[in-house]
């Protein structure tokens, strides 16, 4: 039987466990948190960090693991390529793609090297006057942590320093803030050099009253700006990709759309996370993970049938992420409710009765991930009402913590 280790146990992970056990394959999982929820489902947890290299390394020569694998995770990036590397098992990339792919600035860079379009950027000690409104990020954050919108010069330096605490190498990047600009998610899996679209989406964020701007609250996949993006982007994006050296394996972008050009602020080497990747199985026949979950052990990755994925055979996926307010919670409603719902295919929690929601302007304030798989736009909003309506978490005073839901109404047919 063959071994695979998996580097992260977020709930991200759960489908890849899930995979490799369908392939009949032996699954460890390990980070340093002890209830991650793909551990619960792996045949063997274990405590390791995985940034604890030489460790993991040991380990998996005593153990004889066959491979190695990350889909979903960006601090597991580089460490997966490094173990990878010492131990001779197949990776999807090679460090500097990942260290391009994963470090804010450095893609930056490397858009304007390839003429790729991104968001105008600043140093910190050079942002013109007239440039304000800014935002500031880690270059290698996650999760919109440490991100802030600066509207002078003041709170730019207010901000820098706490933007700056959560970037693993103390660096941020400054950009020209886009408003509402639409959002925009793009995915690709590579194989053997060629690029498949597997996604486009429309993100939606929340509203500045309750202090989760930067956070998205759902995407809705197609993006009605697909055409728009595969003629004055694609091309130039997977040239790039290509450049790089990206031969295999998941890679996407954020971005905003800004008039006929499409704007790419944040890379990943990674899929998104979520659960889109199951969906686009159940819609298109096509499972992407268990592919990676081969590769992994064959170092070989199975040709992609011809077919127009980001499509979706002409079906909508909605992926909602409800926010909540700071306090304790006491009481959730309306779950079973929910799952039991037709076109609702997966609801992931990340809070439970008793948990404290603290006062953190990032994706922490995320109550869950629910994914709604319709045949096309009406049932899709009429699925998102149903939920919105249904889902109930409530405080100590009885008041509903939940915030910053989507219209559903303003959801545009293709």
């Amino acid at each position: 039987m063959k071994k695979l280790l998996v580097l992260g146990g977020a709930f991200q992970h759960i489908k890849v466990v899930e995979a490799a056990h369908r392939l009949g394959y032996k699954v460890y999982v390990t980070d340093n948190v002890d209830d991650s929820p793909a551990k619960k489902i792996a045949d063997v947890s274990l405590g390791i960090s995985v940034d604890h290299i030489d460790e993991i390394v040991s380990y998996c020569m005593t153990e004889g693991i066959d491979g190695v694998i990350n889909t979903s995770l960006d601090p597991c990036q580089i460490p997966y390529c490094r173990i990878c590397s010492r131990l001779g098992l197949p990776c999807f990339g090679n460090e500097r793609s990942f260290e391009i792919l994963t470090d804010k600035e450095k893609f930056k860079d490397c858009c304007k090297q390839f003429g790729v379009d991104t968001i105008e950027y600043y140093d910190s000690d050079s942002v013109p006057d007239n440039a304000y409104p800014v935002m500031i990020k880690p270059v290698d954050g996650r999760g919109s942590r440490g991100q802030y919108i600066c509207n002078d010069a003041e709170e730019l330096e207010h901000v820098i320093f706490k933007a700056m605490a959560e970037s693993r190498s103390d660096r941020v990047i400054i950009e020209k803030y886009l408003g509402d600009a639409q959002d925009f998610t793009v995915a690709y899996l590579f194989v053997d050099g060629e690029a498949v679209l597997l996604r486009t989406g429309d993100r939606f964020t929340g509203d500045n009253g309750s202090g989760l701007k930067n956070i998205a609250i759902g995407v809705s996949s197609p993006s009605v700006y697909t055409e728009k993006y595969k003629e004055h982007a694609d091309q130039k994006v997977v040239d790039m990709l290509k450049k790089i050296g990206i031969k295999n394996g998941p890679v996407f972008f954020q971005g905003f759309i800004d008039k006929d050009t499409v704007r790419l602020y944040d890379p990943g080497f990674r899929f998104a996370g979520g659960e889109y990747e199951r969906l686009l199985y159940k819609a298109t026949g096509v499972d992407v993970i268990e592919r990676l979950v081969r590769f992994a052990i064959t170092g070989e990755m199975e040709p992609l049938p011809l077919n127009d994925y980001c499509m979706i055979n002409g079906m909508r996926i909605f992926h909602l992420d409800p926010t909540l307010a700071t306090g304790q919670i006491k009481k959730i409603l309306g779950i079973d409710t929910i799952k039991s719902r037709k076109y609702v295919e997966t609801v992931n929690l990340r809070y439970k009765e008793g948990d404290i929601v603290e006062d953190h302007d990032d994706v922490r304030r995320r109550f869950a991930e629910i994914c709604i798989l319709s045949p096309d736009t009406e049932s899709g909003k009429d699925t998102i009402k149903f939920v919105q309506e249904n889902l109930k978490v409530l405080s100590s005073n009885g008041e509903n913590m939940l915030r910053n839901f989507i219209d559903a109404d303003k959801l545009v047919s293709l």
